[in-house]
């Protein structure tokens, strides 16, 4: 069974569509795959209309973070996507996308980077604009040879020259707020050290004490060391370890299962769930799936 719990469409910033996303992770051989986009459920009816048989969906988000100055990233797993509460906490996320992404195109401006919103507003089409969606037009004028070389501190890393702080998550209030919406939560690439500052060890143990269910291990910006000392912290704080590929579509060069969840893991975090349940093929028969139009 392969199961891949993080990936993106173009509901926020991937280059497949929803539709699209759904019938590559068939073609990849995968049996389960989670839509994460982020801050948004946008697309989550148009992969359930046309989920191919023998695909599960795995309905979720993923939240935009901060503490202590640094920024991380809660993938947020089958909740109830009507929860008002959460969905007011999203929305006030959602809002503030576009204003940031605009200052950092002013901040590369004023380094002499010939970008233009208009650029960024082209590559993001109907999507949740984000720093992304600059970083891909930092790679077609040619500043930087790919996306991920775009989030290091010499560009929109976290503290970076031209990075620009955004309206975000308390992590431990979205941990409560997830919760509260009968869904499942796991911090997402927590040791990418490559796109800045990362959350310590300690913060993460207060994580899972306040009700984080998991950590994502396998990840394509997690070297090996890195795993070894996150299934290490997994063990002694009792947290869910996952793997998944942040599929990004052409955007990152990572293959959709290129890393997979073992099936056990994944089955606690559907036992742990009661907001929404996994999605069959075919156009979907969860038991619970809460899934509507929403954002």
């Amino acid at each position: 069974m392969r199961i891949d719990l993080h990936t993106h469409s173009t509901a926020s910033d991937g280059t497949d569509t929803p539709a699209e996303l759904v019938a590559n992770a068939a073609a990849a051989g995968l049996d389960v795959v989670a839509l994460t986009d982020h801050d948004t459920v946008g697309g989550h009816k148009q992969a359930i209309d046309v989920l191919p048989e023998g695909l599960t969906l795995v309905t979720g988000a993923e939240l935009s973070c901060r503490v202590d100055g640094v920024g991380m990233h809660m993938l947020a797993y089958l909740f109830d996507p009507a929860d008002a509460e959460l969905e007011r906490a999203r929305e006030l996320v959602r809002d503030d996308r576009v204003p940031r992404a605009q200052e950092m195109v002013r901040k590369l401006r004023a380094l002499d980077v010939p970008i233009t919103w208009e650029q960024v507003a082209r590559i993001a089409g109907d999507g949740s604009v984000g720093r992304p969606h600059v970083a891909a037009a930092l790679v077609e004028i040619g500043v930087v040879p790919t996306v991920s070389d775009a989030f290091t501190p010499d560009w929109l890393g976290n503290g970076g020259r031209a990075y620009a702080e955004k309206h975000e998550f308390d992590p431990f209030e979205a941990v409560r707020l997830v919760k509260a919406a009968g869904g499942v939560t796991v911090f997402a690439h927590p040791a990418a050290s490559k796109r800045g500052e990362v959350v310590p060890e300690a913060t993460i143990a207060a994580l899972a004490a306040a009700g984080l269910d998991g950590i994502e291990i396998d990840h394509m910006d997690h070297d090996e060391p890195a795993r070894a000392r996150l299934r290490g912290l997994a063990r002694e704080l009792e947290l869910l370890p996952t793997g998944s590929s942040d599929y990004h579509g052409s955007r990152k060069t990572v293959a959709l299962g290129e890393y997979t969840t073992d099936p056990e893991i994944y089955g606690e975090i559907t036992r742990r769930a009661t907001g929404a349940f996994p999605v069959p093929g075919a156009g979907g028969a969860g038991r619970r799936q809460g899934v509507s139009g929403g954002s």
